[in-house]
């Protein structure tokens, strides 16, 4: 695993306890770390969508690292409640949520001033199919790409597993009040 995704995501590739989903996460987050034009420090600088204006300062580590660990506890709590009726596989859920939205990384570029905007494969190629192709690329198995593909609105076309629906509700529950929120 290079510094950067083991800065980026060390604590939370350690908790997929399978060693093969956990190694093909990480190279997942390599392959996109490869490819983009951002640095690992500009992930921790950029803001996390270009929808909410020009004004957001939560960086897009920020939001992804917020959603691993509410989609982590969110599973858990249901595992514990209804671990006979709807078990949440956990190595799975904490991969999707860790991969969600590593597509991103291609959607941006730096304009002039050195600032992320969306650049022109992102106006054609929203995160969730550009990051199921780097994770297939990668290996990882289906059930995770599958949450990559179903955690954003393009999911809402499509049956969703229980994990694809914790990290989908996870993802949104930190996007829309900032997004939709009430300005008082």
């Amino acid at each position: 695993m290079t510094e950067d995704v083991k800065k980026l995501w060390g604590e939370e590739l350690a908790w997929i306890k399978d060693e093969k989903l956990r190694e093909v996460t990480a190279k997942t987050w390599e392959l996109a770390m490869e490819k983009t034009v951002l640095t690992a420090e500009d992930l921790n600088t950029i803001p996390f969508t270009l929808l909410c204006g020009p004004d957001l300062k939560v960086s897009f580590m920020a939001h992804k690292v917020s959603v691993v660990h509410i989609a982590k506890d969110a599973g858990n709590q249901m595992n514990k409640f209804y671990k006979d009726e709807l078990p949440v596989n956990m190595d799975v859920l904490i991969s999707g949520a860790i991969l969600a939205d590593v597509g991103k990384l291609l959607e941006y570029v730096l304009d002039e001033n050195g600032k992320a905007v969306q650049g022109t494969y992102g106006k054609y190629l929203r995160h969730p199919f550009s990051g199921v192709s780097l994770a297939e690329q990668c290996g990882v198995p289906a059930e995770v790409c599958h949450i990559i593909a179903a955690h954003a609105t393009e999911g809402n076309l499509v049956k969703r597993s229980t994990e694809a629906y914790v990290v989908h509700h996870a993802d949104f529950m930190t996007f829309l009040p900032f997004k939709e929120r009430l300005k008082v």
